[in-house]
């Protein structure tokens, strides 16, 4: 059994279509998801489709299983469902890309959000731990141990979290899996592996690729930006 975890996928449907081609993952295998699914990209819709897909094939035990963790732009949507008419909740989510992702969602002029898509993004975990590994959108708190910063998770930090970067110590027991920020390359440090390197910024030199990396023996399967 192979376990992949997968980058900040942000609306690229062809983009993630070819990593999960290259990875051509076993029934037996683990996909972790590691959150920020929607916004900037070209089909934010069709990115939840495609994981509805596979989570339904995990369901089905005809598929690897799938783990979906949540990222902030994931939570952002969510927000706006919360909080219909909120000035600031829009405000935040469209300066953010949100408006991409909306107009996905247009019908015949009319914004239909369907229910299978929200309660997709309600069902996402703020984090994932095994025996070797824990795995979140943004990244946890270096000056606390794995077990401070899961009882209770901050949700907070599980999204939006950029503290760990420059830490030079960590309490951590094991690694920490996130994305969140995007990177030239990945980074792969004993107790930090940040899988986000830009998928959605073809337009950035050195980003607009999709990553995923195989644990733990630590490989990298990369594709660039597919419109």
């Amino acid at each position: 059994m192979a376990v992949y975890a997968i980058g900040d996928i942000h609306g690229c449907i062809a983009t993630l279509d070819a990593l999960l081609d290259r990875l051509a993952p076993k029934d037996d295998d683990h996909l972790i998801f590691i959150g920020d699914y929607i916004d900037r990209g070209p089909d934010s819709k069709a990115v939840i489709d495609r994981l509805l897909e596979l989570e339904k094939t995990t369901e089905l035990g005809t598929g690897p299983r799938c783990t979906f963790l949540r990222g902030n732009h994931d939570q952002m949507m969510l927000d706006y469902v919360d909080f219909p008419g909120d000035p600031d909740v829009y405000e935040l989510w469209t300066i953010n890309g949100g408006l991409s992702t909306l107009n996905t969602y247009v019908e015949d002029g009319r914004l239909v959000l369907p229910d299978a898509h929200v309660a997709f993004l309600r069902r996402t975990k703020l984090v994932h731990e095994t025996d070797n590994f824990v795995f979140v959108h943004a990244g946890l708190n270096p000056k606390k141990s794995i077990a401070e910063n899961l009882n209770p998770i901050d949700p907070q930090v599980a999204l939006w979290t950029r503290s760990h970067l420059k830490a030079k110590l960590k309490k951590w027991e094991k690694p920490v899996v996130c994305g969140h920020t995007p990177q030239r390359e990945p980074i792969n440090d004993s107790l930090l592996i940040n899988i986000d390197t830009g998928a959605v910024y073809n337009h950035i030199e050195g980003l607009g690729v999709l990553t995923a990396v195989k644990l733990p023996e630590r490989e990298f399967t990369q594709v660039q930006f597919e419109g």
